[in-house]
């Protein structure tokens, strides 16, 4: 038996007989999550579509469960696999539950009559993705979110060994996202379900993934674990970053920096002058950081911030050198911000510097942070 579940064999995708991505080698495995990335208009719902027969092969075909799928009957892909397109589907008549119930046509002949046992794994469908409250609405009088989640259900209600998704998060709040997320996630742990689907939150993709394809410039860029894919500067080249960066640490993107000469100096450490940098970042004041060791939670942020980052090397501590380097930056900003409450036996030369600038008349209560930008202190 093929290990992959599902994959292509030298598969050309693109409309109107004009191939738009060549020579297409991916696959998806049961009990595994397989997510494309990569900027807009990359081709990724291109890759899926044709995946899944929406769209017609230019060359090369797709193998399911072992078989081509262009020799499979619809009946059969049906009760292999489920699939959550983005398009909006057309339900005026119906209510939610019956949507969801649409997902046992493989299973109920011609007449599309459900048994007992169908209307049972219609209800479990609609309790695993939360959606008792709104399953006897109009399907076209609720929310996206919502519709989103029904439409999850219906695919569970396939009972398929693979479901193929669209950006299945695109209208769901923060909440939504992790608990469709964490279904699926389920799906794979205890039915060795295969996942292939398409995300644009790295954030998500970074988390939940076995393995991510990287689609850009008419191409499959790369492929291989979260480890291998997210890093700060695969992520900025993928996409063509001008502004701003990607954190692989947080799996986050930070805003660019303000140029200009720092007005403020921040002594941070141990995650206390994130929500510091990017208030400044905020509020168009440029900045600058230190002393950090470079392993430091903080340390990632202000690079990608800051004008200038002070470190030192990890589990080092603050010397002269960087502390003299400090002094000069201070010597020019007209205020600096304290976020640490301790410090320790490493961090003494943090301490140091900030007393100094008490001393100096420089240190900015914390609590008065927001003076820089609404008078009361603005440098």
């Amino acid at each position: 038996m093929d290990t992959w579940y599902i994959r292509t064999e030298h598969m050309d995708v693109g409309y109107d007989g004009v191939p738009l991505i060549r020579d297409i080698e991916i696959g998806v495995r049961r009990g595994e999550i397989l997510t494309l990335i990569g900027p807009n208009g990359s081709g990724k719902s291109t890759i899926l579509k044709s995946m899944i027969c929406q769209l017609k092969l230019l060359a090369g075909m797709v193998v399911l469960d072992g078989r081509p799928m262009a020799a499979m009957g619809e009946g059969e892909i049906a009760r292999k696999m489920a699939i959550v397109m983005t398009e909006r589907l057309r339900a005026e008549l119906m209510t939610g539950e019956d949507v969801v119930a649409t997902g046992r046509y493989p299973y109920t002949g011609r007449l599309g009559i459900l048994t007992k046992a169908d209307k049972a794994i219609v209800q479990e469908a609609i309790a695993l993705v939360h959606g008792e409250a709104f399953a006897q609405r109009p399907f076209h009088q609720i929310s996206d979110g919502q519709r989103q989640r029904l439409l999850l259900a219906r695919a569970v209600c396939q009972e398929p060994e693979v479901i193929v998704l669209d950006e299945p998060t695109s209208f769901l709040d923060v909440k939504h996202k992790l608990e469709l997320l964490e279904i699926l996630k389920g799906l794979v742990r205890e039915r060795n379900v295969a996942v292939l689907m398409s995300l644009h939150e790295l954030d998500l993709a970074q988390k939940i993934s076995d393995r991510v394809v990287c689609v850009a410039n008419n191409a499959v860029d790369r492929c291989g674990t979260p480890e291998e894919i997210f890093t700060n500067e695969y992520i900025e080249a993928l996409y063509g970053m001008e502004k701003g960066s990607y954190n692989a640490l947080f799996g986050s993107l930070e805003m660019a920096r303000v140029p200009g000469e720092p007005r403020v100096f921040v002594i941070g450490g141990a995650g206390s002058g994130i929500p510091v940098y990017r208030a400044l970042q905020r509020r168009g004041v440029p900045f600058a950081a230190g002393v950090l060791a470079e392993n430091d939670v903080d340390y990632g942020v202000a690079r990608a911030l800051a004008v200038e980052t002070v470190s030192v090397p990890a589990f080092t501590p603050v010397g002269e050198a960087a502390m003299d380097r400090v002094r000069a930056l201070i010597s020019t900003c007209a205020h600096v911000v304290c976020c640490l409450d301790g410090f320790g036996t490493t961090n003494e030369g943090n301490r140091i510097l900030r007393d100094e600038a008490a001393a100096r008349g420089k240190l900015l209560p914390l609590d008065r942070l927001s003076d820089l930008w609404t008078g009361g202190e603005a440098p």
